[in-house]
């Protein structure tokens, strides 16, 4: 990692979009899938609200992270996916991914000590 000053770290200007109790999962789903309608998300992350997602979605679109693609008339379907800029993001959170899951095995670890 370079060389940084703590007081110049923007770590918190990375995190600051991605934080919230959903964005991440959110994230990963729209990742896996590549494409998601709303009902599809909601089925996938049960536990959420219908307006917490619908206000992470909308978050999450204004930093630029997923893009929102109406199509038809009448009612209108509703696609979620990465956006370009969303997908910079990917190689962080599959890393992300494997430093939690060597995380959790090694707490589970000091657990059996």
């Amino acid at each position: 990692m370079e060389n940084y000053h703590p007081d110049e770290c923007l770590v918190n200007t990375a995190l600051a979009p991605i934080i919230g109790k959903w964005k991440v999962l959110i994230l990963l789903h729209i990742d896996y899938h590549t494409t998601l309608r709303f009902n599809e998300l909601r089925r996938a992350i049960p536990d959420i609200t219908q307006r917490v997602l619908t206000a992470h979605l909308r978050e999450l679109e204004q930093e630029h992270l997923i893009e929102r693609r109406v199509f038809g008339e009448g009612r209108p379907k509703v696609e979620y996916s990465l956006s370009e800029h969303g997908k910079t993001l990917q190689p962080i959170l599959r890393q992300l991914h494997a430093w939690g899951k060597a995380h959790h095995a090694y707490l589970a670890a000091q657990q059996q000590k």
